[in-house]
């Protein structure tokens, strides 16, 4: 099946993102340390970890930015927007908060599988204003209104 093409400038030493999987949906993201190793230290130290990639997305697409699940459910680790999104006219590098939830330091090397990326397309909305809002059965109820 092909896909949509997506530009990347890539430093030199950087990875492009890679899918691990024929069926994936995410592309892995790789820290670009080539210089020193990142510590996040336990119970919530977070960074900014770059991956020495410029994307062009196309226009109606955005990147998400999503946490690998490996990385979560063994150390806590996840990203800290997430899901992050990268608009398609951002021509910057794309750089990763992680946070550490977890008991432990952990330690970020140059390669590091960090994050996945995801291209979905987006639905421009036309926001109009308005003096009501149609009724519905749930109506003002908040979270958890609909049960746990």
């Amino acid at each position: 099946m092909e896909g949509l093409t997506v530009r990347v400038k890539v430093s030199q030493g950087a990875s492009l993102p890679e899918f691990g999987s024929s069926d994936a949906a995410g592309a892995d993201l790789r820290a670009f340390l080539p210089d020193q190793p990142v510590i996040l230290a336990s119970g919530g130290g977070r960074a900014l970890i770059p991956t020495g990639l410029i994307l062009e997305i196309p226009q109606g697409y955005e990147g998400q930015v999503r946490p690998r699940s490996g990385l979560a459910a063994k150390y806590g680790l996840t990203v800290l927007n997430s899901p992050g999104t990268i608009d398609s006219d951002y021509r910057g590098e794309v750089k990763i908060i992680l946070i550490n939830h977890g008991s432990e330091d952990f330690v970020i090397h140059d390669g590091d599988r960090i994050a996945q990326l995801v291209i979905a397309p987006v639905i421009r909305s036309l926001f109009i204003p308005t003096t009501f809002t149609s009724s519905t059965q749930r109506g003002k109820g908040g979270f958890g209104s609909t049960g746990v």
